[in-house]
């Protein structure tokens, strides 16, 4: 599937299913490199929330990430069939990223999120959080992108939960331009 392909997917299952595509358009190339190069080296699973056609999914196996070692959250049904034709290796859960914790994983070396996590009712927000800091250990990151001027996690919940963010690089070439932001738990 070309470039244009996937774009036309994405369009129509966000036309067609809005509730289940909260994004506007697909993430950039560029976004989805600047996401990969935050995970840290090393072994162990990688989870992907929210990958769709799978753009940011293609950077992680770039950047030298096994796809065996790649569990990819996703809940619209077509993607779910695109991304098994494309990451055969892969292991995807058709069901919502809050659910990350029913499927067995442990010792997750990190969460890349490409969910618009400012759409999303601050419950959602709250259980998908809760869930990638009960499998992430302390340090490792929650990456995420927001196209807003801040965090978009609530203040409220970073403290909750023991949160500390960080600016990572603004990306001009996306459209709206994005920023990826790391959230950690502290190690002490």
């Amino acid at each position: 599937m070309s470039h244009r392909e996937d774009l036309g997917l994405f369009l129509g299952q966000a036309l067609r299913r809005p509730q289940s595509v909260s994004a506007l358009v697909p993430s950039s190339e560029r976004l989805a490199r600047a996401m990969a190069a935050q995970v840290p080296a090393g072994k162990g699973p990688v989870v992907e929330l929210g990958p769709g056609t799978g753009k940011i999914t293609r950077a992680l196996i770039a950047a030298g990430i096994a796809a065996a070692d790649l569990h990819l959250f996703e809940i619209n049904a077509p993607f779910v069939e695109l991304l098994h034709l494309r990451h055969p290796d892969a292991t995807i859960h058709h069901r919502g990223a809050q659910q990350m914790t029913q499927v067995g994983l442990s010792d997750v070396r990190a969460v890349v999120s490409g969910l618009p996590l400012l759409s999303f009712p601050r419950g959602l927000q709250d259980e998908i959080l809760t869930a990638a800091f009960e499998l992430l250990p302390p340090g490792a990151p929650f990456i995420q992108f927001t196209y807003g001027p801040s965090n978009p996690v609530p203040q409220p919940l970073m403290t909750r939960l023991g949160l500390v963010a960080q600016r990572r690089c603004r990306i001009w070439g996306n459209l709206p331009p994005a920023r990826v932001y790391t959230l950690t738990r502290s190690i002490s």
